[in-house]
Parts: structure tokens; C-alpha cells; sequence
């Protein structure tokens, strides 16, 4: 079970509008949103509806206005709360090409450098086997993210990214 909050204005001022299951489209309740209040559970809100755009990961915590939660503006408009089960394991494979295709590396752990770690300019497909994984457009697990959860993406469109850096990344825990 979770909780979130999505307030208009900064310092959770304004309008609000709560969610305690996946919401597909909450715009129409919010014309923008710059603070949030992760009341419990851990989310991924999305830039626009249905899941789409820009993801953000967020955990309990307030975050006061969107650079807080390394936003890129005041729009959101969906959310997705993350299910765990407990004694979680954590296995990936990462592509050089779409389609599995390429030179391949696994992961079992965090990393902040693809480049330094495994010699890998780029991800184009990947494989969850275990865990849920956030990938990071830049090293040391800064801006755009990329939340995954176990199966199969052929190619980067499939976990929302609109080009393939992909940098670093970071297994997701409760």
C-alpha cells in the first residue's frame, strides 16, 4: 500500500491531489505540480498521461519543489506506485544493439559509469532477470531515469527513453 501527494505550488501549497493505486491521468485535477509528499510506498510519476514521458523514481520524503526530484519542469500527470517482494535477487543484461544483439554485460550490482565498468558506449536493449533497476542518462546516476522491472526491452523506446545514453544505473530497493 502507498500514499502521494501532488501539490500545484511550492512547499505543498495549492491544490492537491492524493493517490494511493496507480493513476493514469490526474492533469485535470492539477494544472501543474512543484511538491510532492511520498506519504508511503515508492512511486514513479511520469511527465504526461499514461505513463509516458519523463520518469521520476521517488521514495518517502517530502520534496519540496521538482528540482528536488531532479524535474525538469512542473508537469506531471501519472503515477505508478512500485511493488516489491521481499529477498529480492538482482540480475540484468545490457546491449550494445537493439534486439539483444552486440557485445553483452551483466549486472548484478550498482553502477555509476557504463563506459568505465564495461567498456559499453551504448545501451540499445536490455533484459531484467531480477530486481526492479533505474537507469540514468548520465554517469554517476544523474538526469533522465529509467525505472525497469523484470522482462525484455528490445529497444530504448520500450522503457521510455527517447535516445540510447544511458550511463549508469542502480538497483531499486524498498
Amino acid at each position: 500500500m502507498g500514499r502521494i501527494i501532488f501539490y500545484e505550488d511550492k512547499n505543498f501549497q495549492g491544490r492537491r491531489y492524493e493517490c494511493d493505486s496507480d493513476c493514469s491521468d490526474f492533469h485535470a485535477y492539477l494544472s501543474r505540480c512543484n511538491s510532492i509528499r511520498v506519504e508511503s510506498g515508492a512511486w514513479v510519476v511520469y511527465e504526461r498521461p499514461n505513463y509516458m514521458g519523463y520518469q521520476y523514481v521517488l521514495t518517502r520524503g517530502e520534496y519540496p519543489e521538482y528540482q528536488r526530484w531532479m524535474g525538469l519542469s512542473d508537469r506531471l500527470s501519472s503515477c505508478k506506485i512500485i511493488h516489491f517482494t521481499s529477498g529480492t535477487q538482482y540480475k540484468m543484461q545490457l546491449y550494445e544493439k537493439a534486439d539483444f544483439g552486440g557485445q553483452a554485460v551483466e549486472a548484478t550490482e550498482d553502477c555509476p559509469s557504463i563506459l568505465e565498468k564495461f567498456r559499453l558506449r551504448e545501451v540499445n536493449s536490455c533484459k531484467v532477470f531480477d530486481g526492479c533497476w533505474v537507469l540514468y542518462e548520465h554517469p554517476n546516476y544523474r538526469g533522465r531515469q529509467y525505472f525497469l522491472e523484470k522482462g525484455e526491452y528490445r529497444k530504448p523506446s520500450e522503457w521510455g527513453a527517447v535516445s540510447v545514453a544511458v550511463q549508469s544505473f542502480r538497483r531499486f530497493a524498498e
